[in-house]
């Protein structure tokens, strides 16, 4: 947002309070915003799942890296789809209603987890992804844009790399935990497989299918509770601006070049980022890298993460005291210069530059997300559903990838995540050298 439009969210804030004493208002403020961080660390953990879920349901189902890819086609198609619905739904019931529904819907998906286990149904775990993203979809349109209004205009990419430095840390446990729990059943290799009876690989795919049903559904409970407290509490209330008749108002927010470019750049950098960390798995269990079992590498996909959370903090710092693009810039270039790196080599080298990337991952998604919103002010639901549909990336570049790994290998087709942080770059250029709107 603008630095014109404070005056109007100091409006929107008095509206909320009733007129209440700022202090009052201020301490409000953080507590909500307290509460809204351990959302950003649920769907962090929960969409870094599929770190684990991609090789272990391509091993159970015996997929190639294309169709194994669907994990995330369905998980982040689903950002796409449900983006504009999900700006009605906030539209009708505001920013704390839209998040309590997200909760309960991805709490829904979670809970379909266990009779695709019980079936072995390939297709049934991707529904259930689809309904649990749909849920997480619906909590991204409501506190990315809830967490801007929570304070000044001009901070509002420090607040948002603060509260994604803990979806940072849902990222970074999900994959050892995951690994731990999920990726707990040996993985056989399709040689062995081979050798076992009828009756015994049976029993193995069963074993293999039932170990993501308890963590799911311990996931459930957990998001249930957290739409009761979030039901329950009394947080600051901002007006979100009626929309037009239509599903949305395209006429409204694709004025701005900054948004459409930016919801471009949240495209190419989310493909990247759930591409790199969808194959690092397989990309670790190379010959020429480090040859690791799947539940060893699982807990080497958590460090990637893990530097994702330690470079937000660094970039809530650093953004503090460098304009929010100039950081976006220097990220961009780095994370493009690892990958390229680790494409050129083999072994540690090639390992540890790829892990790196997680490190400049970090800031880009909150910068882009809060450069690109700047100077919509009411129209600012249908900007943030217009970049949560452009989370579709996350879908589509690893689907790409998929199949460039199976025509040319996986080594090689990181050579897209490359192209995707190029873009990002020049995104960052332009946010520099031009005006919001």
């Amino acid at each position: 947002m603008a630095a014109t439009s404070v005056t109007d969210l100091k409006s929107l804030k008095t509206a909320a309070s009733g007129g209440q004493a700022a202090g009052s208002l201020e301490r409000t403020e953080t507590f909500a915003f307290s509460l809204v961080t351990t959302l950003f660390f649920m769907f962090g953990f929960i969409t870094c799942l599929n770190d684990i879920l991609v090789p272990h349901l391509k091993t159970l189902f015996d997929l190639d890296y294309a169709r194994a890819s669907l994990v995330q086609f369905c998980f982040f198609g689903a950002f796409f789809l449900i983006s504009l619905p999900a700006g009605r739904v906030l539209n009708r019931f505001g920013y704390q209603g839209g998040a309590v529904i997200g909760l309960i819907t991805t709490g829904l998906g979670c809970c379909l987890f266990y009779p695709a286990a019980a079936a072995q149904s390939y297709p049934l775990f991707l529904f259930g992804l689809f309904v649990l993203a749909s849920g997480v979809t619906m909590i991204q349109v409501a506190v990315n844009p809830y967490v801007a209004l929570l304070g000044p205009a001009k901070s509002a990419s420090v607040r948002l790399n603060l509260a994604q430095a803990f979806n940072s840390l849902g990222t970074t446990l999900a994959p050892l935990l995951g690994s731990i729990f999920i990726l707990a059943v040996a993985v056989k290799k399709p040689e062995e497989l081979a050798t076992l009876s009828a009756d015994a690989l049976a029993a193995y795919r069963s074993n293999q299918a039932q170990s993501v049903q308890m963590p799911y559904l311990a996931l459930a409970l957990v998001l249930f509770l957290l739409a009761l407290t979030i039901g329950f509490a009394k947080l600051p209330k901002f007006k979100v601006a009626e929309q037009s008749s239509s599903l949305f108002d395209f006429n409204g927010v694709l004025k701005s070049r900054r948004l459409v470019l930016g919801a471009i750049a949240i495209f190419a950098y989310v493909g990247a980022e759930v591409a790199v960390g969808s194959y690092m798995i397989n990309f670790l269990g190379l010959k020429e890298i480090w040859s690791l079992p799947e539940a060893t590498a699982g807990r080497f996909v958590s460090l990637y993460w893990a530097g994702a959370m330690i470079g937000r903090f660094i970039g809530s710092a650093a953004l503090k005291k460098i304009p929010a693009p100039k950081v976006l810039m220097f990220n961009a270039l780095v994370a493009a210069v690892l990958v390229v790196v680790s494409i050129s080599t083999v072994g540690s080298l090639a390992a540890w530059t790829l892990i790196a990337v997680g490190l400049f991952n970090s800031i880009m998604f909150p910068t882009v997300f809060s450069l690109a919103i700047e100077g919509l002010g009411e129209k600012t639901p249908q900007g943030s559903s217009l970049l949560c549909m452009a989370i579709v990336g996350g879908a589509l570049i690893p689907v790409a990838q998929g199949f460039l790994a199976d025509s040319i290998g996986l080594h090689t087709s990181l050579i897209l995540p490359v192209v995707c942080y190029a873009f990002v770059f020049t995104y960052g250029r332009l946010a520099w050298t031009t005006k919001p709107v």
